[in-house]
């Protein structure tokens, strides 16, 4: 059962927003999470390329029943503290993230400049406008999922560069 934040109106849409996430952010975390055992398998593009298209897909689903969270700062307010009280925050989808580039970075499969937590952020970010993008103005204004998925991943330029 969601946390009600509408003292007034339970189960209204923020509840419904953070049902949802209750239900979505666990598959999501353990996708997220299921990437430290690829550490030093494969390529490293193509380890993160179904976590980006995962990524895109998961905020697909759930950033449209989140804009109720922002229709007044008293509701806002109550959003952020029931995500604060539930752990649900961003570190919990950065930190699997960051930590998989770390223990590439430690192989030599990620360059030594790469800032793995700034990396991971940019990731979820490129995931997040893909998805956010789609919802507003649809899917064939930009490129597909999985196109925008490689795109993210090589536009990161993770590898090391060859002396």
């Amino acid at each position: 059962m969601a946390l009600s934040l509408r003292e007034d109106r339970p189960g209204g849409s923020v509840d419904h927003f953070l049902a949802l996430l209750q239900d979505r952010l666990p598959l999501w975390l353990s996708i997220l999470h299921e990437l430290s055992h690829r550490i030093g398998r494969g390529s490293v593009g193509d380890n993160l390329l179904p976590i980006v298209r995962a990524g895109i897909d998961y905020y697909t689903d759930v950033q449209g029943a989140a804009m109720p969270a922002f229709t007044s700062p008293s509701v806002t307010v109550r959003f952020r503290q029931a995500v604060r009280d539930h752990g649900l925050g961003p570190m919990g989808e950065i930190l699997p993230l960051a930590a998989y580039l770390e223990g590439e970075q430690r192989l030599g499969r990620v360059a030594a400049s790469v800032d793995p937590e700034a990396t991971a952020r940019l990731l979820l970010a490129g995931c997040f406008h893909h998805a956010y993008i789609e919802m507003f103005v649809g899917s064939d204004a930009g490129p597909s999922r999985d196109a925008s998925a490689q795109e993210i991943v090589r536009e990161l330029r993770l590898e090391p560069v060859p002396a």
